[in-house]
């Protein structure tokens, strides 16, 4: 299902919306190729990421993101440094501050070992809800 984050279906632009209900993150789905994202799902996005990619400082982790997703999948700083801070908080990543290529500095996230318990935990809760759906949706017609 999410087994990596080039399996992702997102399309445009997912920004963090000051209004609606705090349950989700990003803009209306019905906006111009904007996706909304479930709570939760940068979360799993980014924790994936890092497990697969290794430590990264914030704009690379966009930048392999949008890369790597199909569509593109593009996160602006309003979206992403939370999700770094409140993963950061849980101890699920942590961050060290590094030289980047081009010899500025840069806070590098690599997740921790409850990152990987936490990331295994939130990816078998994304396949039981996502098979729910699915379940749902066939049944549908």
């Amino acid at each position: 299902m999410i087994a990596s984050v080039a399996n992702l279906h997102l399309t445009s632009q997912c920004s963090r919306r000051d209004t609606g209900p705090p349950e989700t993150t990003g803009m209306p789905s019905e906006s111009k190729g904007r996706v909304e994202l479930l709570q939760g799902t940068l979360d799993l996005i980014v924790l994936r990421a890092l497990h697969t990619m290794g430590p990264q400082h914030a704009y690379g982790l966009a930048a392999r993101l949008e890369q790597a997703a199909e569509p593109s999948l593009v996160l602006n700083q309003g979206t992403l440094y939370p999700a770094l801070v409140r993963l950061e908080q849980k101890g699920w990543i942590r961050g060290t501050w590094q030289r980047t290529e081009t010899n500025r500095e840069a806070k590098y996230y690599g997740i921790t070992k409850a990152g990987l318990r936490g990331l295994h935990k939130q990816t078998e809760r994304w396949r039981r809800l996502a098979g729910l759906v699915e379940k749902l949706l066939l049944n549908e017609g």
